[in-house]
């Protein structure tokens, strides 16, 4: 998937990190919650796009520069001491999945701008920075590990990120979590698999997952995290993302079209969109806006959204399949 396709998705599908009454983070308290011992081992060495980072023992303040791993972190039971501002317009104080895990410790510090804020992330004086899905650059890893040791995103472009298993075990192996992240990943799989026992019908059916951006049409892959969601309950999606063009609308053609970013209103009226079979037929979901919390949902596909994606998007799934738009 081209890198400017993911930085692309990945800002108008995350939420904007806007934490009231953070903004000076000189007095944070360490990372660690509930004076809990560790549950890995160190010293610990994680590969990623740069080469390898080693932690010598368990951090106790965390910064997260990714667009998602702030979800990580709070799954496995630590709180950052310091947070990614990201792109989009969804109220952050609104995201339900997360407010239980952030209820356990002091908000984190609110890192603002478009790029990663070096000077900032020093400020917080971390032992630990988590950037498993930040899309950072050689200069900026180069910096950042500087300040303290830096994980990265898996590949230098950010193209094929961690699924979000192989991200909560990386984040449990950085943070000393290990058989945290290993019931937190316990636990979100039998989410799905309930999902999926309720809805055997979804089984092999085939699903695109249509994303409209400035009125340009994607057909998302699992290259992608936010289509990883729908593979997982256990349809057929395609491995790569591609860009198509306005008249090519009709590739999106499948057992299920999910609909993101594009009204049901503004999708009718396109008459390419119209005469795709799926639309014809009834078998397709509009999932709504980038703002929506559900898009949000999809945006960070952490272990705690994801529960909360799956309930919200199964029973739409079931009744597209049923022949029965949903969605608006």
């Amino acid at each position: 998937m081209p890198r400017s396709l993911l930085r692309t998705t990945a800002a108008c599908a995350v939420l904007l990190l806007a934490l009231a009454g953070c903004s000076s983070g000189t007095e944070e308290q360490p990372a660690e919650a509930g004076g809990t011992p560790p549950s890995g081992s160190f010293p610990v060495t994680l590969e990623h796009a740069f080469g390898s980072t080693t932690i010598e023992e368990q951090p106790q303040r965390v910064v997260t520069v990714g667009f998602n791993d702030a979800d990580f972190a709070l799954a496995v039971g630590v709180q950052p001491v310091g947070v990614r501002e990201n792109l989009g317009d969804y109220d952050y104080e609104q995201r339900p999945w997360a407010q239980e895990a952030l209820s356990r410790g002091p908000a984190p510090q609110l890192l603002s701008g478009t790029d990663i804020p070096v000077e900032q992330v020093a400020a917080l004086q971390p032992d630990l920075i988590l950037g498993v899905y930040s899309f950072m650059d050689q200069a900026t890893y180069d910096a950042l590990s500087q300040i303290a040791p830096t994980v990265a995103q898996g590949t230098v472009d950010g193209t094929n990120p961690a699924t979000w298993d192989e991200q909560t075990r990386i984040t449990g192996q950085a943070t000393g979590r290990t058989a945290e992240a290993e019931q937190v990943i316990a636990d979100t799989r039998a989410r799905f698999d309930e999902a999926i026992q309720a809805n055997p019908e979804f089984a092999g059916k085939t699903l695109k997952l249509g994303f409209y951006i400035e009125g340009t049409p994607y057909d998302m892959g699992t290259d992608d995290l936010r289509a990883q969601l729908f593979q997982g309950l256990g349809f057929d999606v395609r491995p790569d993302s591609q860009t198509l063009s306005l008249e090519e609308q009709g590739l999106l053609d499948a057992d299920v079209l999910t609909v993101l970013g594009r009204s049901r209103a503004e999708s009718e009226a396109d008459p390419v969109f119209r005469a795709i079979p799926a639309v014809e037929q009834g078998r397709i979901v509009y999932l709504g806006a980038f703002d929506t919390e559900f898009a949000a949902a999809l945006g960070y596909s952490s272990p705690l959204s994801l529960p909360y994606a799956i309930d919200d998007v199964s029973p739409k799934l079931a009744e597209a399949l049923a022949g029965t738009p949903a969605g608006s």
